[in-house]
Formats: C-alpha cells, sequence, structure tokens
C-alpha cells in the first residue's frame, strides 16, 4: 500500500511538472489561448472565401482555440460557398458559425456554411434558410409565379408517358437535388436537422433563432461573443477525425480585419464594377494609340482591363458573353472612325447580349443590374457617334497639315537646271522637280509631295494668290 501511495504521489508530482513545463514553454513562445474572429458582412463571393482562407490560416499558425465565424450575409455564388465549406470540413482549428448581430441572417448560401461549422449559433433577432439555388435564367421551384400553375402536373404527366421535361426544368432539377445532397450530408456529420435543412432547399424556408434552436438546426442562442464562448465550453467536436472538447469560457476574443487586397477585390468583384472596369481600359487604350505620348490614358487604361479581367476570371461566367460584349466594344470603336449606322447600332446589341449571357449563375450581391448595362452602352453609342461626326466633319474641311496641305500651294523658283531645282514654298526652301520645262522667275505651284521632294507645275494665271 505504502508503495502504491508513493507511485501514486510521484505520477502526479510528474505530471504538475509537465503542466508547469508546458505552459511555460508555451508563455516562452509567445502563445496564449485566444479566440479568434473572422466576420463576413455581405454577399458571399471570391473575396470572403479568400478572407476566411486567410483567417483559418492566421488561426492555426497561432493556435488558437477557436475560430469564430461571424456572418450576417444574403448569400452569394455558390463556388466562393463550396470552398469556405471545404476549409472548414478540413480546418485543424475548431471553426464556431456564429449569425449576428441581431437583425442580421444567414440566408441561402450562409446557411450551407452554417450547417458545416463544428458548433453553429445565432444571435437573438436574427433568421435563417431560403436557401433555394437560383439558376441563371430558370424561375425558382415551388415559387409563386415561377412558371404556370399546371407545369407541375403536366411534368408528372409527361414522366409517365416517359417523355422527357424541358431541359430548363431538368436543370433546376439537377441543381436542387444537388444542394440536397449537400446539406443533408453536413446536417449528417454535424448532427443537425437534416429534414429541416432540406425543407430549406426544396420550399425556401426560413427560421428565426429560436425556432432554429427548437429544430436543432443550431446548437444554442447566445447574445453576444462572451456567452457565445460560455455557451461553447465543454462541447465535444470532431477535428481531423478525432474528438476535441471546447475549452472556451472566458477566452479573450481577436478579430481579424481583411487586408486592403481582400477589400479592393471585394468591389471589384462585383460584376458591374468588373465592366465598368473593363470598358474604362478599352477606351483608355484606344485614346492613347490615336494620342500617342498622352501615356496618362494608356497606363490607366492598361490597369483598369486587367483589374476588371481578373475579377471576371474569379466569377462564374459565359466566354461567349464577354466574347460579345469586346466585339461590341471593338464594333464602337470602329464605327468612331468610319462613321456607319450598322456598326453602331450591331456593337450596341452585341454588348447587351453579352452583358444579358455574362453570368452563368446569379447570386445575390453578383446580379448585373440593367441599369448599368444600358447607361454603359448608351454612352459609348453616343462617344462614338460624337467622334464620328466630328471625323466626318473634319473629311470635309481643307487639310492644314502634310502633304496633302501642301498640294496647289504657290512657290517661287529659285534656281533651276534641267528638270530639277530649288523652289521656296511656305518661307522653306525645298527640292524640287518637273514633268515641264521650268525657268527661274516662274509662277509653280506644288501638285505632290514624295518624301522631301515637292513636285511642281506651271500656276495658271487665274489661280494666283488663290492660296496663300
Amino acid at each position: 500500500m505504502k508503495l502504491a501511495r508513493v507511485a501514486l504521489i510521484a505520477a502526479a508530482f510528474i505530471a504538475a511538472v509537465v503542466v508547469c513545463l508546458s505552459s511555460a514553454t508555451g508563455e516562452a513562445n509567445g502563445q496564449e489561448r485566444i479566440a479568434l474572429r473572422v466576420e463576413i458582412d455581405g454577399a458571399i463571393g471570391p473575396a470572403s472565401a479568400m478572407q476566411f482562407e486567410e483567417a483559418l490560416a492566421i488561426a492555426t499558425e497561432r493556435n488558437a482555440e477557436v475560430l469564430i465565424l461571424q456572418m450576417n450575409t444574403p448569400g452569394g455564388l455558390v463556388t466562393s460557398m463550396r470552398e469556405i465549406i471545404a476549409d472548414i470540413l478540413a480546418s485543424p482549428v475548431p471553426v464556431i458559425g456564429y449569425v449576428a448581430p441581431a437583425g442580421g441572417h444567414a440566408a441561402s448560401a450562409g446557411t450551407y456554411i452554417l450547417y458545416a461549422t463544428h458548433v453553429a449559433a445565432m444571435a437573438p433577432g436574427t433568421n435563417l434558410g431560403a436557401a433555394t439555388p437560383i439558376e441563371m435564367g430558370g424561375p425558382m421551384p415551388s415559387f409563386p409565379g415561377g412558371g404556370d400553375k399546371n407545369d407541375a402536373p403536366e411534368a408528372g404527366k409527361d414522366q409517365k408517358n416517359g417523355t422527357r421535361p424541358p431541359a430548363s426544368d431538368a436543370m433546376i432539377a439537377k441543381a436542387t437535388n444537388d444542394a440536397v445532397a449537400l446539406i443533408r450530408s453536413l446536417a449528417e456529420l454535424r448532427g443537425r436537422n437534416a429534414d429541416w435543412g432540406e425543407k430549406a432547399v426544396r420550399e425556401a424556408a426560413s427560421l428565426s433563432a429560436n425556432a432554429a434552436l427548437q429544430e436543432r438546426v443550431v446548437d444554442f442562442v447566445a447574445r453576444d461573443t462572451t456567452e457565445l464562448l460560455q455557451l461553447a465550453d465543454g462541447r465535444t467536436v470532431e477535428i481531423a477525425g478525432r474528438k476535441e472538447v471546447l475549452a472556451t469560457k472566458g477566452l479573450p476574443v481577436e478579430t481579424l480585419e481583411p487586408g486592403w487586397v481582400i477589400r479592393l477585390l471585394a468591389v471589384i468583384t462585383d460584376p458591374n464594377i468588373a465592366v465598368i472596369l473593363m470598358l474604362i481600359g478599352v477606351y483608355g487604350l484606344v485614346f492613347e494609340f490615336t494620342s500617342p505620348g498622352a501615356v496618362a490614358p494608356g497606363v490607366i487604361g492598361t490597369i483598369c482591363l486587367l483589374l476588371g479581367l481578373y475579377a471576371l476570371n474569379l466569377l462564374p461566367i459565359s466566354y461567349a458573353g464577354l466574347a460579345l460584349m469586346l466585339l461590341g466594344i471593338i464594333f464602337l470603336v470602329v464605327e468612331v472612325f468610319n462613321p456607319t449606322v450598322v456598326l453602331g447600332l450591331g456593337g450596341v446589341a452585341a454588348f447587351l447580349l453579352g452583358a444579358a449571357m455574362l453570368l452563368r449563375i446569379e447570386g445575390p450581391g453578383f446580379e448585373m443590374s440593367w441599369a448599368v448595362i444600358g447607361t454603359a452602352a448608351v454612352l459609348t453609342l453616343g462617344l462614338a457617334l460624337l467622334t464620328g461626326s466630328y471625323l466626318w466633319a473634319a473629311r470635309k474641311h481643307v487639310p492644314r497639315v502634310g502633304a496633302q496641305a501642301m498640294q496647289g500651294l504657290p512657290a517661287k523658283v529659285l534656281d533651276w537646271e534641267g528638270s530639277e531645282g530649288h523652289v521656296l514654298a511656305r518661307g522653306e526652301r525645298w527640292r524640287a522637280k518637273a514633268d515641264e520645262p521650268i525657268a527661274v522667275g516662274d509662277s509653280v505651284e506644288v501638285a505632290d509631295v514624295r518624301g522631301l521632294v515637292l513636285t511642281i507645275r506651271r500656276r495658271n494665271a487665274g489661280s494666283d494668290g488663290a492660296r496663300q
């Protein structure tokens, strides 16, 4: 018995020493127990996915106890949503999803992300749901006004008869079933209500915070992050295939602010901003090419064009729509230098059709604004017609510079030998040649200019003094 007591005392002493050494080592390395928070406020897009990825990398590097993902979003792009979900599922740091502040919501893509988090919570006065996928060019299923009232019976009748449903209905069904499979798999992984998740997808159902708690969609309702960490304390989560008990009570919370790159990306990935940047870039380069040496339009145009193309590359765009928009811009640029009605109207038509086809899938915060597109098309056409009218009028004026401006100018023969000599034109001494006999003192005029040599001819008596 004495030996057993001695062994227990020795084991307890060794354990205490190990704990003290580990805590001392952690303090020496500058590591402290902390909870990090990243806020997504607005539509979920490429900038949101990059922001969360950076926050997760910082949380992993600093060995944070948890990463709080605070959301207030109407939804966003499916591609960005899936990137965030993939990062959460592979995260070595527990992620707490928190819908806040009061009055906020996690709709559409936000609902899927909340289902994926290790712990899900909501603030009072918030809601989530309405997770029906919105496909470009198709109505949302089960929505009034989305189609004919007899569509559903007819679809069932067609299936019984073995006929194929319309392509648009088939695409909507595929997208809806894929979304249902995703949210059910996340619900099964985290032990949440899979049936309500399917209802949120198929029927665009929504829940308040208390109703979500009753339906087992979230784990608890918390007024702020302090209460959030208290309620999350002691919960068991699965991280990388292993069980881990959260110790979050009383942890200090540090908010990770997005850098300037992410802020810039959030602005330019708005498809309307991207299109405007592309237009500025194209016309900046056109102005630089037509007025070499201005420099500023070329520099600004190149930067705007690259930013616009980079932003469009991050969005789910149709390259056919982008090609039509670029073709329309090219037509309008050609209209400037060769004024025709056909090129101008064709350019506007191609630009508008391309804008309508540009996005393959639209999400909240990522819709094309027809006010912006229409204004851009009208301004572009107006600029093309205005510039073209000035060029057309300039063609009717007498040339003032260049070889054409010198044709018909009077000249004075200074010296002449054979078919060549020198003349005085516009106060300058020129080499000249003629196809007819010329003598010093003859009245001549410029017939043509080849390089730095003038071709002259005898001047008619009636044309003296016509051009000075």
